[in-house]
């Protein structure tokens, strides 16, 4: 019998489009993955070059310095009050998104699904298939939240977790967190909610599942997206005491570990929030000018509820047709909607990550 085969990496199916948006004078404007294009802090360089803190193996739970920071910033940011034994370390949290499922099997080896959005990033379906489980999608509304009243009860059932995400990659939806904490508590389903976009929320405030109690409810958080920190891999995921406390045993088994001087940085950014009201204010700015400059080009464009990206729909439905429309006149590399769901085919999401220069090349270039 064959084993599994990795199907193609979604994003390493657009180099045919990024030739041809590499072409144009002035080359490439990459609007395709949300890797941040600003600088992390300036003040966690040092930490980051600290001799002491890389010469030690890091505690895999995280250092009392970085959980400290990252539990402080929950209260100051939500008002969420946990205590330092409901939060752990994890390396972004892709891995933590990927590895849940495996590790929720083997404490409960009965439950074999994974709920998740119908449009979402794609590693919660994929974390499923990795733990050889059923990836079972949840249908979202008109404002691209999660339908919990969608649900099988047969899927209940059989539920590992349910995923949430809050504000939605790739279409910026808020979801009811308060219901989903509550579905969750009704159903004994442990209830996931991702909020690494949370400081950039866009309609009304930020907001966190753990307001509304911390029974039964992981929320994850990173600091790729809110401190522009992605390549350094720091995250953290905090709630019910019993599920952090499980993750984290079966993780330090594993060995994952945030490395020392990432953690000792990590620590510093979650502990100021000057530099993320900066980072807020960039990606604003570069939303409206895609925003206007696609609505000039004759698309219908609506500003996001959450995070940086525009989810447009494609004229026709033809997703692919208008990521190559935007490569060969806009030279702008942007993901066709299927990236995130079947039900995502007839949209493409757009990146606000490029600086506002290249931005407005691109848009120069679709309304010339």
């Amino acid at each position: 019998m064959p084993g599994f085969t990795p199907p193609p990496y979604p994003y390493d199916r657009l180099k045919p489009l990024q030739e041809v948006a590499s072409r144009l004078p002035g080359g490439l404007v990459d609007l395709s993955i949300g890797t941040p294009c600003d600088p992390p802090p300036a003040f966690t360089a040092a930490a980051m070059a600290d001799p002491a803190a890389a010469q030690t193996y890091p505690p895999s739970l995280g250092t009392v310095a970085y959980r400290t920071a990252a539990l402080g910033w929950l209260a100051r940011r939500f008002g969420a009050q946990l205590d330092v034994s409901m939060v752990a370390a994890c390396m972004g949290t892709k891995e933590l998104v990927a590895g849940v499922p495996q590790w929720l099997r083997l404490r409960s080896p009965h439950l074999d699904t994974v709920l998740y959005p119908e449009i979402s990033y794609p590693t919660y379906a994929m974390g499923a298939t990795l733990a050889g489980c059923r990836a079972v999608a949840v249908p979202v509304d008109d404002q691209w939240r999660i339908r919990l009243d969608a649900i099988d009860e047969a899927d209940a059932a059989r539920a590992l977790c349910l995923w949430v995400n809050t504000p939605g990659n790739p279409a910026g939806g808020l979801d009811d967190l308060g219901a989903a904490a509550a579905w969750g508590r009704e159903h004994g389903v442990p209830v996931f909610s991702d909020e690494c976009y949370a400081e950039f929320t866009w309609d009304g405030p930020a907001r966190t599942i753990l307001t509304h109690g911390t029974d039964g409810v992981v929320a994850v958080h990173s600091l790729s997206k809110r401190s522009n920190f992605a390549g350094a891999r720091a995250g953290f995921y905090a709630g019910d005491a019993e599920l952090v406390g499980y993750l984290s045993e079966v993780r330090k088994h594993a060995g994952f570990m945030v490395p020392g001087p990432v953690q000792a940085a990590g620590a510093l950014a979650w502990d100021d929030d000057a530099h993320v009201v900066e980072q807020r204010a960039r990606y604003a700015e570069r939303l409206d000018a895609l925003t206007a400059g696609l609505r000039a080009s004759g698309l219908t464009v609506e500003p996001p509820a959450g995070a940086f990206y525009l989810w447009v729909a494609a004229p026709g439905g033809d997703a692919w047709a208008l990521a190559g429309r935007l490569a060969e006149r806009a030279g702008a590399l942007v993901s066709p909607g299927e990236f995130y769901g079947p039900a995502g085919s007839g949209h493409v999401r757009i990146a606000a990550v490029q600086p506002l220069e290249r931005i407005a090349l691109a848009m120069e270039r679709l309304t010339a």
